[in-house]
């Protein structure tokens, strides 16, 4: 079930930069608590002037329940801001790329990445605590999985309401299924609540891709064309990510494209 309000463990984390200031010394200890040299997992953030945003995805994931060794890395692209500084503030790797861009961001992280396994994630996003291992899991136990993918919840900027979303959301479930299993399941992966193997992701160049694509999808197409396995669709309601609609309010570009691919695979042109 989706809820139809933002969860008050959501709402915790999705404050202002001014206010989860005071939380910044609660972050570094959850933090530290959670390094580890060798860790098994790699989180990657790109981050281009997000100030007012990756405290809470940072302090949303120092608060995981996962199980395993974790680390978290921010990719700084070009940032004017104070998101560098706050990210260090936090006690957590933060790298710079200068090519500007999503891709060569994540890719800039993938390349530093140590752990057996990659997730990627937004700095505009807020992560449940279960959401790092329902992610990783399904790659643990089946070598036949190259890819997972995750649900998401909009939490609203502008004019657009949250009980708009909640329907919304639906809708677009029901269009994810039906490319899941009659379509190209591949254009249901985004890159804020994806999983997969670093090594297999480095063998198929990671992000890059061709020109009128995306970059979270191609890397799973390309590991799936690859040989590597199947995507898997984790749709545990405990591990829903909380991503702002700023896409949406910018350009439209997930609401465009999803109502597009209803349409079409509806049959309506």
């Amino acid at each position: 079930m989706r809820p139809i309000g933002i969860p008050d463990k959501i709402k915790r984390f999705n404050k202002s930069k001014e206010e989860l200031l005071g939380s910044i010394n609660t972050i570094v200890k959850n933090f530290e608590k959670l390094k580890n040299n060798e860790p098994l997992i790699s989180i990657v953030i790109p981050a281009y002037n997000e100030e007012e945003n990756i405290l809470k995805a940072l302090f949303s994931l120092s608060e995981t329940n996962t199980k395993y060794p974790i680390e978290i890395i921010v990719v700084n692209n070009n940032s004017s801001d104070q998101t560098e500084n706050l990210v260090i503030s936090c006690n957590v790797t933060c790298i710079t790329e200068k090519k500007q861009g999503i891709v060569h961001a994540r890719n800039a992280g993938l390349a530093v990445a140590k752990g057996e396994y990659l997730l990627t994630a937004d700095a505009d996003t807020i992560y449940p605590a279960d959401w790092i291992d329902d992610m990783v899991n399904p790659l643990i136990k089946n070598k036949s999985i190259s890819v997972t993918y995750g649900k998401f919840c909009f939490i609203p900027i502008g004019k657009t309401t949250r009980s708009f979303y909640f329907f919304y959301e639906y809708i677009a479930d029901l269009n994810r299924y039906i490319t899941k299993y009659f379509r190209e399941e591949a254009v249901n992966v985004y890159g804020f609540t994806c999983g997969c193997r670093t090594k297999q992701c480095l063998d198929v160049d990671g992000f890059t891709f061709p020109a009128g694509a995306g970059e979270d999808g191609w890397m799973a197409l390309k590991l799936r064309e690859k040989g590597y396995g199947k995507l898997y669709w984790v749709t545990k309601s405990r591990s829903l990510v909380w991503t702002t609609d700023r896409r949406i309010q910018i350009d439209g570009v997930i609401f465009k494209g999803t109502l597009l691919r209803i349409a079409k695979n509806l049959g309506f042109k």
